[in-house]
């Protein structure tokens, strides 16, 4: 047997007499050697690269989660990058940008894949098939308004798409599922956050009201809710809001579950988004749909599948979307962390004037689709 210890201190030329098996003895310790040097040496860099900046996010993170509890209406997600958005003014070590860095995008894919095992497809194909129409509709209002507005009012372009998509879509989740597939800064999303939540605000608090004088019966106001609030939060309150003036839970069965279908809708448009954004920012006119395929996107519907089938017999499934929430909540603090305050105040009213007009039409559309198929 070989003495490894003293291995490189003998040449190979004391063994010419010797079975060939040792110079396969040694390539197969040099192989043994190298590979968990290289492990090791890979877990320690992310130890001492990452580590830091995932503490202070996670840190962040839990009185956000605590508060979004205290306060449904404005959520987790909000109260991590207000206070991410505080603390950017102290001066901190380079020793966390690492972490955060990879937080603001990593763990925000890894959080978009776990919202997926709450999605249950066939009770949202069951239920939201009713409303498909009018989901359509206030989608691609939303997108070809923000579009047409952003270039009247010269919008930064990547802020126009987010508020958009999260307009249309499900605020605060689909812009973190579409930001980077478009590759936005952290600026960008943190400004698009702000738009969507203050519009989600004003939405719990006023559809309730407006549905009433409108006149909506329970499966309306429903459908009303579900398809014209962004966020599922705001959507959940304004129906709860209903259902307790009404005596009925149809109205809230009904918004959470158009709500849920409208999310689908993150696929289509985030993969349409990666072919888009590698056309205008590629330097050929070919694109290799490989390069720019959003894999945490498939790997969402994956979970969404498996949910479906599965979801039932595993009671642990039922733990992730809260994991995928609070993980998004870390990474809306780091991206708060790496984002400019006086910036984002000097630079809000565009992007607040967008998101307004944006959610106006989606609510006109919605009512004027209701109307056409007899709903309301």
């Amino acid at each position: 047997m070989v003495n490894f210890r003293t291995f490189d201190l003998i040449t190979f030329s004391d063994y010419n007499n010797q079975d060939y098996s040792f110079y396969l003895q040694y390539l197969v310790v040099l192989k043994l050697q190298y590979t968990t040097f290289s492990g090791r040496s890979f877990t320690m860099n992310f130890l001492s690269n990452k580590l830091h900046g995932l503490a202070l996010c996670f840190a962040i993170a839990v009185p956000a989660a605590y508060l979004g509890k205290l306060f449904p209406i404005i959520g987790a997600p909000v109260f991590a990058i207000i206070l991410g958005l505080l603390m950017a003014g102290i001066p901190r070590s380079d020793i966390f940008q690492g972490g955060i860095t990879f937080t603001s995008k990593k763990i925000l894919q890894y959080a978009i894949i776990l919202l997926g095992f709450g999605m249950n497809l066939f009770e949202i194909f069951r239920v939201g098939s009713q409303s498909l129409l009018i989901i359509i509709s206030t989608i691609g209002t939303a997108l070809v308004v923000s579009y047409a507005v952003s270039r009247i009012m010269k919008i930064d372009h990547d802020i126009a798409t987010l508020v958009g998509v999260g307009s249309s879509i499900c605020g605060g989740s689909a812009i973190a599922a579409a930001a980077p597939v478009i590759k936005a800064s952290d600026e960008d999303i943190a400004q698009s956050i702000s738009v969507i939540f203050l519009f989600n605000v004003i939405a719990a608090f006023l559809f309730p009201t407006l549905g009433a004088i409108l006149g909506f019966n329970d499966m309306g106001f429903g459908m009303w809710a579900g398809t014209a609030i962004n966020d599922t939060s705001s959507v959940v309150a304004a129906g709860q809001t209903w259902a307790s003036a009404s005596g009925s839970d149809t109205a809230l069965n009904y918004a959470t579950i158009v709500k849920l279908t409208r999310t689908l809708a993150i696929i289509p448009i985030c993969l349409g988004l990666a072919y888009l954004t590698s056309k205008r920012k590629a330097t050929t006119s070919e694109v290799k749909i490989s390069s720019i395929f959003p894999m945490f996107i498939i790997y969402f519907l994956g979970a969404s599948i498996i949910n479906t089938f599965a979801g039932s017999h595993f009671d642990f499934f039922q733990f992730l979307p809260a994991i995928g929430k609070f993980m998004i909540a870390m990474a809306m603090a780091a991206i708060g962390l790496n984002t400019n305050l006086v910036k984002l105040i000097k630079t809000g009213g565009k992007p607040i004037l967008l998101g307004l007009i944006c959610w106006f039409c989606i609510a006109v559309v919605s009512l004027a689709m209701q109307h056409l198929l007899n709903i309301w």
